[in-house]
């Protein structure tokens, strides 16, 4: 093929690649910008205190604690009595070293630590970093709606993620092509 014709190609495919930019990165500008922003805050969560810091229990040796069972108890009617709400535990995440247990609920965003030896209510506050993190991944949409099995969480990380992984793609040889285009020329 002659240096022009080839040049002609690649201006045309790089002009089919501009094309092909601008009318993904239009529609998903929002939604990348909002995984930008929530990944930089997740990416700094301990930093920007938006995790809860975690306390020190009487003992971390397993054999003094209390049962599991005893743990949701408390936790469950701390919440009713003393945050004033009725909720599901979420999950328990235990912290052998530390000797706690951080109890996390379903639909408040809070974070209970109860020491394991004790049962003492250590700490309780809002964990920001879930709520940002539902942002991040579009959970927040389906819970705000309410549907089952995060069908509009699994739409958007499908759509963003292949929406970014063509604007790499067209990004690449738009910036590439005319660097070969450049080169032919100077041949010429």
């Amino acid at each position: 093929m002659p240096p022009t014709r080839k040049t002609e190609t690649l201006a045309s495919a790089t002009r089919t690649y501009r094309r092909l930019h601008k009318w993904i990165a239009l529609p998903l500008f929002v939604f990348m910008f909002i995984i930008g922003l929530t990944g930089v805050l997740l990416g700094w969560k301990k930093q920007a205190n938006l995790t809860p810091p975690t306390q020190q229990g009487a003992s971390a040796d397993a054999r003094q604690w209390l049962p599991m069972d005893s743990i949701q108890t408390i936790a469950l009617a701390f919440a009713n009595d003393s945050l004033s709400f009725q909720d599901e535990i979420d999950r328990l995440d235990v912290r052998p070293g530390k000797g706690i247990v951080k109890v996390v609920f379903v639909n408040n965003y809070t974070e209970v630590q109860i020491d394991l030896t004790t049962g003492q209510i250590l700490s309780t506050q809002k964990r920001w970093n879930d709520l940002i993190e539902q942002i991040h991944d579009g959970t927040i949409v389906d819970r705000f709606v309410g549907t089952d099995g995060d069908p509009i969480k699994t739409t958007y990380t499908t759509l963003t993620s292949l929406g970014l992984m063509l604007l790499s793609f067209s990004g690449f040889w738009l910036w590439y092509n005319p660097k070969r285009i450049r080169k032919i020329k100077k041949i010429e």
